[in-house]
């Protein structure tokens, strides 16, 4: 049964309803997150109110087109008002997202305005790689231990791996706020309240405001809402990178939800899961987000890094395991007990880019310091499996042991925040600390330059 008529807002919303709407009053079919009607003249991903609840369309076959309703179908009778808004979600793209806080749909969370722009629909096509430049731009995060081993170039997408309880958050806040960029886009997906107060208070704290722009959702909004996040945010980057020029740092958390959203809409709609009970579709709904990872030619860029939380460290899951092969390396945080500090991994932390930049936009010591020290590095990891064996150490071995505590603890460490000439200056001075010149393994000519004089 359809009837044309006047229909009142039910939510707020930046684009108003057309005078005249058609209003479906009878739905076929419903589960647990979707419902399903008879209607003609809809399209893929066209927004809709199913009792007043917003919901999205997912499916169409011949007249009977699936909506996905964002906060579940409890409640909803068989003859409740089903009003298709004839667009696709869409954010109002302008100078004005600057400093601001959205939720899920764009809608203001701050108490402030509702920004003015131009409506664009989100999750567009990712950027046409004729229009990519080859990334070449250093983006240093002021974290030595990304910026020493795992140097970012602009246009790069890269995850965080973290388990759980570790303080992800927390390094993204502190990328945000230390990362050299014009714009810093943030989608927090299924964040707590504290999180969300933290994110806040930190910028607001810090007066970076005026060039970040967060969408957010929380444990309190419904999950499937967490799907808009990451479009969202990228609309917003799009924006700045591609007309204004800017470069944008993109920070995501935490794509492990968004997928299980995507993996709660599958099941719900008896999909046949894959692995680990994701949607087969898993690889492409990732790729289609970290593809918008952009150096543009015109000027401008995209750099996408997010975090991926593991179920105790399994990085073969599904989730992990499809964002290592679309993303450039990855960032692994794990809790060093030696030093009592969460610090970025050198043995499996991976940047696939870093050659285009260090040494180059770096100083010319960088690849070969960055080299010694993991070596290094490794040299201690051996010793310790040699002392908990039982083996005896060599007098080597024991100076090994002393430079990793000092590296994680100087140069590893997140909370350790210097410039990259400093981080690398501070390397050289742990070497001329425990070593000799023939042990560390570095050019003549480079250890003439920068080796400390006190060693």
């Amino acid at each position: 049964m359809i009837r044309a008529a006047s229909v009142p807002p039910r939510r707020k919303r930046r684009t108003p309803t057309r005078a005249f709407q058609r209003i479906y009053t009878r739905i076929d079919r419903i589960t647990k997150a979707t419902c399903t009607v008879k209607a003609e003249g809809v399209g893929y991903e066209e927004l809709a109110m199913v009792a007043g609840r917003p919901a999205q369309v997912v499916k169409i076959v011949g007249d009977e087109v699936t909506l996905q309703v964002f906060a579940g179908t409890e409640g909803i009778p068989t003859d409740a008002e089903v009003v298709f808004l004839g667009r696709a979600p869409n954010l109002r793209v302008g100078d004005a997202l600057a400093g601001r806080f959205f939720n899920a749909y764009g809608d203001p969370i701050d108490g402030g305005p509702e920004p003015d722009g131009e409506p664009r629909e989100i999750g567009g096509p990712s950027v046409n790689p004729v229009r990519r430049e080859r990334p070449s731009e250093l983006n240093v995060t002021g974290i030595a231990g990304i910026d020493l081993n795992n140097t970012l170039v602009t246009g790069q997408k890269i995850p965080f791996f973290a388990d759980p309880d570790q303080p992800f958050n927390q390094v993204m806040a502190l990328v945000a706020l230390r990362a050299k960029a014009d714009k810093i886009v943030l989608g927090g997906i299924g964040l707590t309240n504290d999180d969300h107060l933290y994110f806040r208070n930190s910028f607001e704290n810090a007066g970076a405001l005026h060039r970040i722009v967060v969408f957010m959702n929380t444990t309190e909004d419904p999950p499937v809402e967490r799907l808009l996040v990451p479009d969202m945010a990228l609309t917003a980057a799009e924006y700045f990178a591609v007309e204004k020029k800017e470069k944008v740092l993109v920070l995501l958390t935490d794509m492990t939800l968004y997928a299980d959203a995507l993996s709660i809409v599958s099941n719900r709609m008896d999909q046949i899961p894959s692995k680990d009970s994701m949607p087969g579709s898993l690889y492409s709904d990732l790729a289609r987000i970290y593809e918008k990872a952009a150096q543009f030619k015109a000027g401008g860029s995209i750099t996408i890094v997010a975090v991926t939380t593991l179920s105790g460290g399994d990085i073969t899951h599904a989730i992990p395991d499809n964002t290592g092969y679309i993303t450039e390396g990855q960032l692994f945080l794990r809790r060093d007990t030696e030093v009592g500090k969460v610090i970025v991994d050198p043995f499996r932390s991976l940047s696939r880019l870093k050659q285009l930049v260090i040494g180059r936009k770096t100083r010319e010591d960088h690849p070969q310091v960055m080299n010694a020290a993991v070596r290094l590095y490794a040299d201690a990891a051996n010793a310790r499996t040699k002392l908990e064996n039982g083996f005896d150490l060599t007098h080597y071995d024991e100076r090994t042991l002393d430079f990793a505590r000092d590296y994680s603890r100087d140069l590893l460490a997140i909370d350790v925040n210097v410039g990259p000439d400093r981080m690398l200056d501070r390397a050289w001075e742990l070497f001329g600390q425990y070593f000799s010149p023939e042990e560390v393994g570095i050019k003549q000519q480079l250890v003439d330059t920068y080796w400390p004089d006190d060693a």
